[in-house]
């Protein structure tokens, strides 16, 4: 039985504990998410991990979802103009930047403040070369948040959020003794919503943040690449820049269609920085090293948030269904457990309770392929990507399951 019959054929068999209820029924909508497309034997960094394996890979920040019909649309009709040079972002691309954020988030945004980027880690890296002095950022979190200050030849200090009452928050008081002394940091480098544990950030605690990066004077680069993916139908993303004008002024904010639309591969994110010195230190610090967008992510940057906004909000009734999915499968394996998700599509699970020396590698031989959450800045944990059709997923979740109790079994 090949790979895709296994998922289909393990999603047929119900879990010990089957998540009922929202999400446990096929979406309602024209597009076809539950349909899988074969991606093993390619170019897919996702798949190519565990070729000739018989492992589902649910790591990389990248779904099995066929990209929105109109971003595949607007991609084929620039192919067939037949040059593809160098590009710059056309008036309509830049339009329909400007026009995403005033829509879903009230932001007025200056394009001049809109600096393109190939990608969002690029961001990163500038942004940490852009500003002297160390940085600061809270763990665990997105690998590159560890990897970029050290590249950038930066001290990178890391706070560890706090867990209270099933819910990750920001310890405050140990953000201002990492800021105390001589040796201070200069940068925050802030994931909102935060990958991998989920949290869509509440205002007060974004303001809050924002009182205490005026206070102690840091500049604040926030990754909002998943901000298009709110789940909790009663929360709305805020951008970091829009608590109030300081905020504003010391603000580098990144964002992609990427997560969103599932174009990763295109290479196009932008960063929006009101501030003009900080813009030219930002912008100075690419210059001769970091390349331009390519034409096709241009396309299809504009394609997606002009539209699929039926799309997107099919995705995220989708995923929420997903979502649901998995903390319901979660709370029944012995020996792992997971916070609720707010945002995205990454499930963030805490595997200590297993007693095993790597979960990853555990899980792995199981038939699942997480990430470890060592590189996340915290070992005992996994990462799980539940971005795909539900047959893959309720495969995956069941050889979890069998893994657990077996290891739960074995320890008696």
């Amino acid at each position: 039985m090949n790979e895709t019959n296994s998922a289909r054929a393990a999603a047929s068999t119900p879990l010990t504990a089957s998540p009922l209820g929202s999400g446990a029924a096929k979406a309602t909508s024209s597009f076809d998410f539950d349909r899988i497309i074969e991606r093993r034997d390619g170019d897919s960094l996702k798949w190519n991990r565990y070729a000739g394996r018989d492992v589902l890979p649910l790591w990389v920040a990248d779904m099995d979802f066929a990209t929105p019909p109109a971003v595949l649309a607007a991609v084929r009709e620039r192919v067939e103009h037949g040059i593809l040079g160098y590009a710059v972002p056309t008036p309509d691309v830049v339009a329909a930047v400007v026009g995403h954020l005033e829509r879903q988030y009230g932001w007025q945004v200056d394009p001049e403040w809109i600096v393109w980027l190939p990608g969002l880690v690029t961001g990163l890296n500038v942004a940490c070369r852009a500003v002297d002095g160390g940085v600061l950022t809270a763990t665990p979190v997105y690998p590159p948040f560890l990897s970029a200050p050290k590249l950038s030849g930066r001290a990178l200090t890391t706070v560890p959020l706090i867990e209270v009452n099933g819910r990750w928050q920001f310890d405050f008081p140990a953000l201002a003794a990492a800021c105390a002394g001589d040796k201070a940091p200069a940068l925050l480098l802030l994931c909102h919503p935060h990958n991998p544990v989920g949290r869509a950030w509440d205002e007060d605690e974004l303001a809050q943040l924002a009182d205490f990066c005026r206070c102690h004077d840091l500049i604040v680069c926030s990754d909002e690449i998943h901000c298009d993916l709110i789940l909790d139908t009663q929360r709305r993303h805020q951008p970091f820049a829009c608590i109030d004008e300081d905020a504003a002024a010391r603000s580098i904010t990144l964002m992609a269609p990427s997560k969103t639309y599932n174009i990763p591969g295109l290479g196009c994110a932008w960063a929006v920085i009101s501030d003009p010195e900080l813009r030219r230190r930002f912008s100075g610090v690419m210059n001769g090293i970091v390349p331009h967008v390519n034409v096709l992510g241009y396309a299809a940057c504009a394609a997606a948030l002009n539209d699929c906004e039926d799309w997107r909000l099919a995705l995220i009734d989708y995923l929420r269904g997903n979502r649901d999915r998995v903390e319901a499968a979660v709370a029944a394996m012995p020996g792992v457990s997971m916070t609720h998700i707010e945002a995205g599509y990454l499930a963030w699970i805490d595997a200590r309770a297993l007693n095993v020396a790597n979960p990853a590698a555990f899980f792995e031989a199981a038939g699942v392929g997480l990430n470890n959450g060592a590189d996340f800045g915290l070992p005992g944990w996994v990462r799980l990507n539940y971005g795909c059709p539900r047959a893959t997923l309720d495969a995956a979740l069941a050889r979890m399951d069998a893994a657990c109790r077996e290891a739960a079994q074995a320890s008696r």
